[in-house]
């Protein structure tokens, strides 16, 4: 039987480590206590900000994007770093860091959008269990004209308006 009360809490674990996956995989040469550090920093994070377990993974995907974004800058900079002018692999390695990053960052961001509305909408019951309710349209100081169907002739209408 698992309780309630702490999965928040092992979700928020488990989206840290696949937050310290993503930028272990970003950053390539990730030193191992960097990882800890990242791990420790988000799981901190999204306790603090998960308050349910689908706030937890609207945030772990939220922040997959942006290591997504970030994945060309660091590659980037890294080839910059090796080389005064990169070879045509590394611009090869640069150009699929570029589509792959965007690719990966716009389809993170909106899977965490969605998860932040669906998050942000109250339990409610089924709509089959409740009743249809619209809420009444507003009055104003006019009479109400009545409604005339297209197909009614102009003597129908006259009678109609008594």
């Amino acid at each position: 039987m698992v309780t309630t009360w702490w999965s928040p809490q092992l979700n928020a674990l488990l989206g840290s480590f696949v937050v310290a996956t993503g930028a272990w995989l970003a950053w390539d040469s990730f030193p191992p206590w960097g990882i800890f550090l990242v791990s420790g920093g988000v799981a901190g994070f999204l306790i603090w900000q998960g308050r349910t377990i689908g706030l937890v993974w609207a945030w772990t995907t939220l922040l997959l994007g942006l290591e997504s974004l970030a994945w060309p800058i660091v590659t980037m900079v890294q080839v910059r770093s090796a080389t005064t002018e990169p070879t045509d692999e590394q611009i090869g390695t640069i150009l699929s860091a570029v589509l792959t990053g965007l690719f990966a960052a716009v389809f993170w961001i909106t899977f965490s959008y969605g998860l932040f509305k669906r998050a942000g909408q109250p339990v409610a019951a089924s709509s089959t269990d409740a009743p249809d309710s619209h809420p009444p349209a507003p009055q104003s100081g006019r009479p109400r004209q009545e409604q005339v169907s297209p197909t009614t002739s102009r003597s129908d209408r006259r009678r109609h308006r008594t």
